[in-house]
């Protein structure tokens, strides 16, 4: 058996558009095609693990809307356990995502339910699920709802994990409680104040207490630790559509940092991972 994994976050079904170019201010464009998927950092990130055979519980929270039962049957069909999932009247969470003809995306995300989540019941539920090994968040649930869980899970010896996306600032208290922390380029810049370069990631790692990884996108990342940079170069692929790519490198990151990997050998998987999810339309639908 695996160990635990536990992901807090968001849940959001993804509407998706694929365009030629992205419309300007007050301009309307025929695209390409549709497609709705489902999305959300956490929700991703859950589902990687899954699919890579982690033993992944969700804590999240829907609406009671029509996307409720879809994506509780879409996280069990894909080995994510959804026994402590919140429920609360009122909408689910949606992302219209905005794809062009290089596959670049540009997202708006509504958190609806994702921004009733209770930390008190979150936590009740990590106690219920017992030797928790990775707890695994983002910045798309309330960050007061963060503090009081990752603070939990750091008192009871738990790995954790952090993906500071949407980027925002974070307190030095709340650093404290993590052990990764994972931006991506665009992420570090407005946590840091600096732009991305070795000089600026080896001095911004002087200031926090927690490893720090960085995501370079089709560059690979790059792993900051002992006053030294470690650069794990992507394999050159045909990118056809990026949504999702840095959550497929930390729900590879988590299953296997919980499999007492090596974090250099938890990188260079998680990069092989995210650069293949980039290569199909897509979010969840573009993991395997």
């Amino acid at each position: 058996m695996s160990s635990k994994i536990c992901v807090i976050g968001s849940s959001n079904i993804d509407q998706i558009a694929y365009t030629q170019n992205i419309p300007a201010d007050g301009e309307t464009l025929f695209g390409d095609s549709f497609q709705m998927g489902f999305g959300g950092k956490g929700a991703n990130q859950a589902v990687m693990a899954g699919l890579l055979g982690a033993d992944v519980y969700m804590i999240t929270c829907l609406g009671d809307d029509v996307y409720k039962e879809m994506t509780v049957t879409n996280y069990e069909a894909n080995n994510v356990n959804t026994d402590h999932i919140q429920m609360v009247k009122g909408a689910s969470g949606v992302a219209p995502i905005w794809v062009d003809s290089t596959g670049q995306n540009r997202i708006i995300v509504i958190p609806g339910a994702n921004n009733e989540i209770d930390a008190q019941k979150a936590i009740s539920s990590m106690e219920e699920i017992g030797n928790i090994s990775v707890l695994v968040g983002q910045c798309e649930i309330p960050m007061e709802v963060n503090h009081e869980v990752f603070k939990f899970a750091k008192n009871n010896s738990v790995t954790t994990i952090f993906n500071p996306a949407p980027a925002r600032k974070l307190e030095t208290e709340f650093l404290e409680h993590i052990s990764w922390l994972i931006p991506n380029e665009n992420e570090f810049e407005l946590i840091s104040g600096m732009e991305p370069s070795d000089e600026n990631f080896l001095k911004f790692n002087k200031e926090v207490p927690c490893n720090l990884i960085v995501t370079l996108g089709e560059k690979g990342a790059v792993l900051v630790h002992e006053n030294k940079t470690h650069y794990f170069d992507a394999p050159t692929v045909e990118a056809i559509d990026t949504t999702g790519a840095g959550d497929s490198f930390i729900g590879t990151f988590a299953y296997e940092l919980s499999e007492s990997n090596s974090p250099e050998a938890c990188i260079k998987k998680a990069v092989e991972k995210a650069s293949d999810s980039v290569t199909k339309k897509g979010t969840q639908s573009s993991y395997n």
